[in-house]
C-alpha cells in the first residue's frame, strides 16, 4: 500500500490504518470507524441513509465495509457525526481514496469472482492465518503443477490461458511468504490431502517435497491429522482463520463454497472454530512427526 497520514494520535479516537491488504482492510477499517462516529452521536442507520440519498442498508454495508466509498459520502457523514475539524476529516477522507484502489489482484479479474477478491484483501493484511484442509493442498503451499491439476477438477472447461493465468495469481499469492515481514501460515491437513493422488504420481512427489520443504520455514507451520487420530469437532468443513495486527480488525473466519464463500467475525462464531482449530493441533502429529510422515510417504509415492 501507499502511504498515508497515521491518524492514530487524533483526538477523536480514529486508528492508525495499514499500508498493506488493499481496499478490502481498508475498507473495514473506515466503515468500523464511521460506525463508532454514528453511534457515539446517536445517529440512527436510517437518517444516516438518508443524509447520503442512500438507505439504512447502505449505511450497514458500508459500515461492514462490503462496498466502496465515495468521498462525497463519507464528507457528509463526518458532518452529520459533528466531525468538523479539518485535522481530523482529512485522515478519513484520506482513507477514503485508499479504499478505492484496486489491490494487485485486480488484473485478474477475469479469472477472480468478486467473493473471492475479498479474501485476498483479507489475506493480504493477516498477520497469521491458521487453516484447516480435508481435500486439497491449501493453495499457499501448491506447487504450480499441482495448482494446474487443482484448477483443471475444478475448470475442466478452461482454456490452457485461463488455467495459467488461475495457476499465476495462486504463486503471486505465495511469493508474500518468502519476502520480509512474512505473515505466519499455520497449516493442519487431514492425512487424506496428502494421499489423494492429484496429476501424475510426479505431481505428487513434487508436492510432498514442496511440503516439506515450506515446513522448514520459520514462519510456516504444517501438521497433518493421520486417519488414526479419529473423529473431531472439525471433521469434513476446511476453514480458514485470520487474525490482523491491526487492532481495529478482529479475526475472522473464511469458509469457501463452491460459488461464494462466508466470512464469519461474530466471536462466538470465532470462539467456536478457534477450538476446532485448538483441538485439531493436539490431535494432529507434532510439525517434527509430520516433516517424518511426509518423508515416509515419498518412499510410497
Amino acid at each position: 500500500m501507499g502511504g498515508g497520514p497515521e491518524v492514530g494520535d487524533q483526538p477523536s479516537g480514529l486508528i492508525a490504518y495499514p499500508r498493506r491488504g488493499g481496499p478490502t482492510v481498508l475498507r473495514i477499517l473506515l466503515g468500523a470507524q464511521l460506525r463508532r462516529l454514528r453511534e457515539a452521536r446517536g445517529v440512527s442507520t436510517e437518517e444516516a441513509g438518508y443524509e447520503i440519498r442512500g438507505s439504512h442498508s447502505k449505511i450497514s454495508r458500508m459500515e461492514l465495509g462490503r462496498v466502496g466509498f465515495k468521498e462525497r459520502d463519507v464528507s457528509d457523514l463526518l458532518t452529520l457525526y459533528g466531525v468538523n475539524d479539518p485535522a481530523e476529516r482529512a485522515p478519513l477522507l484520506e482513507l477514503a481514496k485508499e479504499a478505492n484502489t484496486p489491490g494487485w489482484w485486480h488484473r485478474y479479474a477475469d479469472v477472480l469472482p468478486s467473493w473471492f477478491e475479498v479474501y485476498l484483501g483479507l489475506e493480504e493484511a493477516a498477520s497469521l492465518l491458521r487453516t484447516y484442509e480435508v481435500q486439497f493442498v491449501p493453495g499457499l503451499l501448491q506447487t504450480e503443477d499441482y495448482a494446474e491439476a487443482v484448477v483443471r477438477l475444478g475448470h475442466p472447461d478452461a482454456s490452457d490461458e485461463e488455467v495459467e493465468r488461475r495457476v499465476q495469481l495462486r504463486t503471486t499469492r505465495q511469493r508474500r511468504f518468502a519476502s520480509p515481514g512474512a505473515p505466519t501460515l499455520w497449516a493442519v491437513l487431514d492425512e487424506a490431502v496428502v494421499r489423494r493422488p492429484v496429476g501424475d504420481y510426479k505431481v505428487m512427489r513434487r508436492q510432498i517435497e514442496h511440503l516439506i520443504a515450506m515446513s522448514e520455514l520459520p514462519n510456516v507451520t504444517l501438521q497433518i491429522v493421520p486417519f488414526g487420530a479419529g473423529g473431531h469437532a472439525a471433521a469434513g468443513a476446511p476453514f480458514t482463520i485470520l487474525r490482523f495486527a491491526e487492532p481495529g480488525l478482529s479475526d475472522i473466519v473464511y469458509l469457501e463454497q463452491l460459488t461464494s464463500a462466508l466470512y464469519l467475525d461474530k466471536p462466538t462464531d470465532v470462539d467456536t472454530y478457534m477450538r476446532a482449530m485448538n483441538e485439531l493441533t493436539i490431535k494432529a502429529l507434532r510439525p517434527e512427526a509430520t516433516r517424518w510422515a511426509l518423508a515416509e510417504l515419498l518412499r510410497q509415492v
